[in-house]
């Protein structure tokens, strides 16, 4: 939200500058994005010129050559102006801009000669000030009466409107145009929580700016009404000109309406084009900026209809039809559906309740009759229709966060004044109101004891009284402290005694409060055993000198097909996003190692040839039938799992001067890794099998297994897969960690020196086919629980041992807890670990 730091200043002005103002709010809760300014660089070179005489330019066509009186600054006399404008004649008053003058674009204006005659300053167009869009021609402020913004009366100052009717006086040549018009003014963007609705308004912010310095606030802009109660009444009495019926009150909590007559649609003032830019609306005519302007001031969004163009007199606020259409005001054709809410006349849907009005009854340039509508909207309701329709409105943007019905009445008044003094309207008596009655206010007892008990520290029962006062609430004295009425604009926000404390500890300060803990009574916190294992897993992987990334949860449409991977790969099995944020990320990824590979490509396209990275979180895949769900998923709609993933690129080990050229990464060098990892967690039965993945090399990938049950996989990357992502050689992994972190164990400690191992090589020649695996597996199995440990320290082929056989070297270790092991006690276990490796066609080497 755009606010206006003039228009702050009308309803508190605490005379601080914007810096201090800045702080002061975001310090109280309502928090400042942003400082911006709006219009000119600096003022004291614009000024009130009149216009003396207009000639033709000696050269050229289309300009003129105009004598302006500036006053006490031309002292010489009237300084020469050369204007294009078609509309520029003697006797206006203009806004002039003198050399020297800084425009809002920055550019610094200098005497110039224009087609040979000598021009001091600039008549200046709306546009140029940025208080408009019009740059058809200048700006007039006076053309022997006072126009559009220099003659307003009391109703028009009542609601803010700037100008010499509000005390300025007559226009004279050489007065400040800042003096006029707001020229130039610091802008406040803030960013209003969905919960304080109430600061939607210019007045709800000044309110807060009052609590939070104590400056004088402003009385409210609609405390004076020139509508009346009661239903509208036509001439002389007869029944009024338009009738409406709500059918969904439980969508529509209040609608009123008033009918203006005699109304001239036509240019904005100045100050209120100027006012409406700096707020970030576009101008478009009086009433509808009448209706903007009430908005900004009160924060109730307002609609104007056309009167003789509403169908039959009648207004039907109804829930819309799935499938109905309407025009809207862009021109657009809108589809709805059924929990959307429509007003129409007896000729259909004429526009989109607290979105967007209709073309069809639009205020038009020769409308005369005027149909007013100010209504409350179910916020869920206006949140539905902004995001299924893609409109996203001034006025829906308010409404989603639930206004106050009682907020009707007060934008009613105040475009009523506008309507009458800027378009010369008539409103009818009365004021038509549908709604139930609004809610009792509520009583909430606010005990001095208990603010000291939340806050930490005492605040005195006057100041919070003080507090409570200026932000509109209504305070009694009681025995323990205050009875507090709660304002109907902070009737869905305030609704319990802590909220009460809130508001007092927020505006007295957040920073005074000391710092203190909380009391323990008995508590205490500790991991618990899956949180303490990841820990391990990921202290592991930065022991091993990998990195940890973040990558995103989201994913591209394309990531699986880059990934090469079948139609009936379950992971492609993805959840689009409702809302995403772009199409690139549309979707939740259903593997890790996407986000990776785009990771590690960042990388090397800037240089970074060495990657050892690693990231752990969650993917994500549409649930499957029930019976079929994955181990460990966790269901919500889809089905969810932590997962952890790791890849290696460029060379296995850093360059020395030994060897200047490393071996690259390799399977072996992320299967290290991986029984890194399984040593960090105590996972005992983890182990690797054949099974392809279409993302990796065939002949160089394999599954991790744990018991019976594949939970990933690794090897190195597919050649046509790196190419798609312009990487080399690449090797990763990607398991589920928390099946793996259901298999971790404690660690376990155990006497290792009191009886020492024994070593025993056994050499045995098998076929090449028979994998390293299941000759380990198979010794371990004949061991029994004497072998401690089996690994493979040497591999041979060649002619000692024949074509398509190897030979592979094993450590045995075998151990005791309660005793040294003999030749004799593991004699028996050797044996039965050779016969074992001979059912796999092994045989001992001589």
């Amino acid at each position: 939200m755009r606010v206006p730091l003039l228009w702050l200043r009308e309803y508190c002005d605490p005379e601080l500058d914007v810096r201090e103002i800045e702080e002061r709010l975001t310090m109280t809760g309502t928090k400042v994005e942003a400082i911006h300014h709006h219009g000119v660089g600096a003022t004291e070179h614009f000024l009130v010129g009149k216009v003396l005489a207009v000639q033709p330019h000696p050269d050229a066509d289309r300009l003129r050559v105009c004598e302006v009186d500036l006053g006490p600054a031309t002292p010489d006399g009237p300084a020469t102006i050369v204007c294009g404008a078609p509309n520029v004649a003697a006797g206006q008053t203009v806004a002039v801009a003198c050399p020297g003058a800084i425009m809002p674009d920055g550019t610094k204006l200098k005497r110039a000669k224009l087609r040979g005659v000598a021009s001091a300053g600039m008549i200046l167009a709306e546009d140029e000030l940025q208080i408009g869009s019009d740059h058809a021609g200048i700006m007039v402020l006076e053309a022997g009466a006072p126009d559009d913004g220099s003659g307003l009366s009391g109703a028009a100052a009542q609601v803010g409107a700037p100008g010499p009717g509000n005390g300025v006086g007559r226009l004279t040549p050489g007065m400040p145009l800042a003096d006029v018009l707001p020229i130039a003014t610091d802008v406040l963007e803030l960013e209003i929580t969905p919960n304080r609705p109430d600061c939607l308004g210019v007045y709800g912010v000044a309110r807060e700016l009052h609590a939070a310095t104590g400056a004088p606030l402003a009385p409210e802009p609609w405390t004076e009404d020139a509508g009346t109660p009661g239903p509208i009444a036509g001439a002389e009495g007869t029944p009024g000109p338009i009738e409406v019926a709500v059918e969904c009150p439980e969508l529509c909590a209040r609608f009123t309406a008033r009918v203006f007559e005699n109304v001239k649609v036509g240019p904005s003032p100045s100050w209120l084009k100027a006012r409406l830019s700096a707020a970030g609306q576009r101008p478009i005519n009086n009433v509808v900026d009448i209706t903007n302007y009430a908005m900004l001031l009160t924060g109730q969004p307002l609609h104007a209809f056309d009167l003789d163009r509403v169908a039959g007199g009648r207004l039907t606020v109804r829930a819309a039809h799935a499938g109905e259409t309407v025009e809207t005001l862009d021109g657009q054709t809108r589809t709805l559906d059924e929990r959307m809410v429509v007003i129409e006349d007896a000729d259909g849907p004429t526009s989109i309740a607290g979105v967007m009005g209709g073309a069809r009854s639009e205020v038009q340039p020769d409308t005369s009759r005027v149909l007013l509508e100010v209504a409350n909207w179910s916020g869920p309701m206006i949140h539905h229709t902004s995001w299924t329709l893609a409109v996203r409105s001034e006025a829906s943007a308010r409404f989603e966060k639930g206004l106050a019905p009682e907020q009707c009445m007060h934008a009613q008044a105040v475009a009523t004044q506008l309507l009458i003094e800027l378009c010369g309207a008539r409103v009818l008596p009365g004021t038509l109101d549908v709604g139930a009655p609004p809610a009792a206010p509520q009583l909430i007892r606010l005990r001095e004891q208990r603010v000291q008990a939340i806050l930490g520290t005492p605040i005195a029962r006057e100041r919070q009284a003080e507090i409570l006062q200026a932000l509109a609430f209504d305070t009694a004295p009681a025995g323990d402290g205050l009875d507090v009425t709660v304002p109907a604009l902070r009737r869905a926000d305030v609704t319990r005694e802590a909220d009460l404390i809130e508001e007092v500890a927020r505006i007295d300060g957040l920073d005074k409060l000391p710092a203190t803990l909380p009391k323990r009574r008995g508590a205490y916190g500790r991991l618990t055993f899956a949180q303490r294992a990841r820990r391990r897993a990921v202290d592991a992987l930065a022991g091993r000198g990998l990195h940890e990334v973040v990558g995103w949860t989201f994913a591209a449409p394309g990531v699986v097909d880059r990934l090469r991977l079948p139609a009936q790969d379950e992971r492609r099995h993805e959840v689009r996003i409702e809302n995403p944020l772009s199409e690139e990320q549309s979707l939740l990824r259903t593997t890790l190692i996407g986000s990776l590979l785009d990771v590690a490509a960042r990388n090397i396209a800037r240089g970074m040839g060495d990657l050892r990275l690693f990231e752990v979180g969650t993917v994500f895949r549409r649930a499957p039938a029930a019976g079929t769900r994955a181990p460990g998923a966790r269901t919500t709609g889809v089905d969810e799992q932590r997962s952890l993933a790791v890849l290696l690129a460029g060379s296995a080990m850093p360059a020395t001067w030994r060897d200047a050229q490393p071996p690259s990464v390799d399977l072996f060098a992320v299967k290290a890794v991986l029984e890194s990892l399984a040593d960090a967690l105590r996972v005992r039965d983890l182990r690797l099998a054949p099974a392809p993945q279409p993302f990796l090399h065939p002949g160089r990938s394999a599954a991790i297994v744990l018991g019976d049950l594949e939970i990933g996989w690794l090897g190195e990357l597919h050649p046509l897969v790196a190419e798609a992502w312009e990487l080399p050689n690449v090797a990763c992994l990607e398991l589920n960690l928390d099946m793996l972190i259901e298999h971790a164990s404690q660690p376990l400690y155990r006497d290792l020196i009191g009886y020492p191992p024994l070593r025993q090589d056994l050499a045995v020649v098998l076929p090449e086919s028979v994998a390293a695996q299941v000759v380990l597996d198979a010794a371990r199995a004949a061991g029994g629980k004497l072998l401690d440990a089996v690994s493979v320290f040497d591999v041979y082929t060649g002619p000692q041992v024949g074509d398509g056989r190897r030979s592979l070297a094993l450590a045995l270790v075998f151990r005791a807890p309660d005793r040294t092991l003999t030749e004799d006690d593991v004699a028996p276990l050797r044996e039965r670990i050779v016969l074992a490796l001979g059912e796999l066609g092994g045989e001992l080497r001589g």
